[in-house]
């Protein structure tokens, strides 16, 4: 059974920074990518930052680029997602997402999503 376990997320006033993560279990991380999503209220979920395991290529939503990393820890079945220079528009629910393919095809093709952690910036 795939599991992903989200944490990290909080309240912090802009300008600060967050790290989320997300471990794993029940698949081989080596052959998978893993990203995060995020949802606005009333809005549809989008992908923010994906990564591919096996290459190390990336995606990142054109809003965060510059701002958020995303890395993995193969040893620990985990994926991070760096957040830096917060803005009161990144205020939303996260979550931590795997699928087959690289990084960018899993912005729409997502197998499996974890719970979501919301994350708050304060204007």
């Amino acid at each position: 059974e795939v599991q992903l376990q989200a944490s990290g997320g909080g309240w912090v006033q802009a300008g600060g920074s967050l790290t989320l993560s997300c471990a794993s279990s029940g698949f081989n991380f080596d052959d998978y990518s893993l990203g995060w999503f995020r949802q606005f209220p009333g809005k549809e979920r989008e992908g923010v930052s994906c990564i591919s395991v096996s290459d190390g290529s990336t995606f990142y939503e054109e809003t965060v680029k510059g701002r958020f990393t995303i890395s993995s820890d193969d040893a620990k079945d985990t994926e991070y997602l760096q957040m830096n220079s917060l803005k009161a528009e990144d205020t939303g629910v996260y979550y931590c997402v795997v699928g087959v393919g690289n990084a960018k095809q899993l912005t729409t093709n997502v197998d499996y999503w974890g719970q979501g952690t919301l994350v708050t910036v304060s204007s």
